[in-house]
């Protein structure tokens, strides 16, 4: 069965890390593709990266969660029924992280001090969108050969790469944490303890006719499933819903 799968945050860090996942897959995208093309969305989201780590310690919480996660590396290798070797490559590859995130300090700093980065940036916060004529250093930057570009690009992405990997980690940690059950409401309405949770995965049949809101924090959430908006006004579901759910 084809489903779609939802996801929601229960605090600002977890909140952050979907926030930055997002974004790396979609500079990723970008820069596989015509960059000439997708040039807008790339630095975009290029932008949104900076902004994201600025505002917030996410190296300092990757490190925490990293070393949190050697421990519970080096406890479950004490399981006797564990992939050792699976469990051997996380825990060098966690450990290798944890390293670089340590050493290098804050790489992706020395995105704020590329000129043609800065002078970009300064135009792409502005509302309303923009185009070539505002932009003539982007206009001559698309225009370099594309080995050029693409080792720009290449060493621009460098700079966030032990950012990005820890993310992707953790990430894959947390969501490992729980898998997915079955659960049917009568009213389209459910609700739950979120104690000592992080993350609710949802997954919904593709072709159901409704979709999850989902509220909460650390201490409790619920979920209200939505008709879509075909009309004004919100309109909620009062048919019996199934969906799988995972409390990570």
């Amino acid at each position: 069965m084809t489903t779609i799968l939802y996801e929601h945050p229960l605090n600002e860090r977890i909140r952050n890390y979907l926030k930055l996942e997002q974004l790396f897959k979609q500079v990723d995208s970008c820069a596989a593709a015509n960059i000439s093309v997708n040039h807008q969305v790339f630095f975009n989201a290029l932008f949104a990266i900076i902004d994201t780590l600025e505002r917030s310690d996410i190296r300092g919480d990757l490190i925490k969660g990293l070393e949190k996660l050697q421990q519970n590396l080096v406890i479950w290798s004490q399981a006797p029924d564990i992939d050792t070797t699976a469990l051997e490559t996380n825990l060098q590859k966690t450990v290798s992280l944890v390293n670089q995130l340590k050493v290098n300090s804050q790489t992706w700093c020395k995105l704020k001090e590329n000129m043609l980065l800065a002078s970009l940036k300064q135009r792409f916060a502005i509302q309303g969108g923009n185009a070539s004529f505002d932009l003539p250093q982007l206009q001559f930057w698309l225009n370099q050969p594309e080995k050029q570009i693409a080792k720009d690009i290449e060493q621009w992405l460098l700079l966030l790469d032990n950012i990005k990997h820890s993310l992707a980690l953790v990430l894959t940690f947390i969501r490992q944490r729980a898998e997915f059950e079955c659960i049917e409401t009568e009213s389209g309405f459910y609700q739950d303890n979120g104690e000592g949770l992080l993350l609710l995965r949802i997954k919904i049949a593709q072709s159901a006719q409704y979709f999850p809101t989902i509220s909460g924090n650390k201490f409790r959430y619920s979920i209200r499933f939505m008709l879509p908006c075909e009309q004004k006004g919100r309109r909620y579901s009062n048919q019996a819903t199934k969906f799988q759910l995972a409390r990570c």
